[in-house]
């Protein structure tokens, strides 16, 4: 079998990302070192430096397939329809199922924000921002409709990342929930959240009034 160009080369960064996750998601981005990377991944440590010239290119490459990742599975995810409460539910529940997965990944993109310089932190703020701006969107289109009732949008869909990426403190999957119940309880909370089970309720409510009183 012809060997294809580039493949080992492929497979050894890919070695490199994976490792360098999983490093910094145990022990932190600081306490690292490309030597210790290389040790892990069976390379001198010279040889990182082919694939990523400093450890804070190697930290942005991560946080930006990270990023990239979402948002496309985001658009693989995105229902067709424009009603704001089945796309808030494939929002979150699509959020989850990506973040349970990628632990690793999750946990170092959260909390090593901090170790970018400003010129990289500003591009994976941009891709977070990208992001974010779907959910934003879909809070403004229930809140116009009359599905939610939110006071302050940008307020609320921070608080929805937060409780919905926060899965990844808490969840083992040998544990008593799946991740798609996980989901379902998460998709239940946020609906509250937004006073969509709220706008339900009264509607239930006003229509059992107007029965009572034909």
């Amino acid at each position: 079998m012809a060997r294809t160009t580039g493949s080992d080369g492929e497979r050894t960064a890919a070695a490199i990302r994976e490792a360098a996750l999983s490093l910094m998601a145990r022990y932190g981005y600081e306490a690292v070192s490309m030597r210790r990377l290389a040790a892990e991944v069976g390379v001198q440590a010279a040889a990182l430096y082919r694939y990523f010239p400093t450890k804070e290119a190697l930290l942005e490459a991560l946080m930006r397939e990270h990023m990239d990742a979402l948002i496309a599975a985001w658009q693989a995810a995105r229902p067709a329809t424009a009603d704001p409460a089945t796309r808030l539910s494939a929002f979150v529940r699509n959020h989850i199922a990506f973040h349970v997965a990628r632990r690793h990944s999750t946990h170092v993109n959260n909390m090593e924000l901090r170790s970018l310089s400003p010129q990289r932190l500003t591009e994976i703020l941009r891709l977070r921002g990208s992001y974010e701006k779907e959910l934003r969107r879909i809070l403004r289109d229930g809140a116009e409709c009359g599905q939610f009732r939110i006071d302050d949008t940008a307020l609320t869909a921070m608080a929805i990342i937060q409780m919905i990426t926060g899965v990844i403190v808490w969840f083992r999957p040998d544990e008593r929930l799946s991740v798609a119940e996980v989901a379902e309880t998460y998709h239940t909370l946020t609906m509250r959240l937004v006073g969509a089970q709220a706008l339900a309720e009264e509607t239930h409510v006003h229509a059992d009034d107007e029965l009572r009183a034909r």
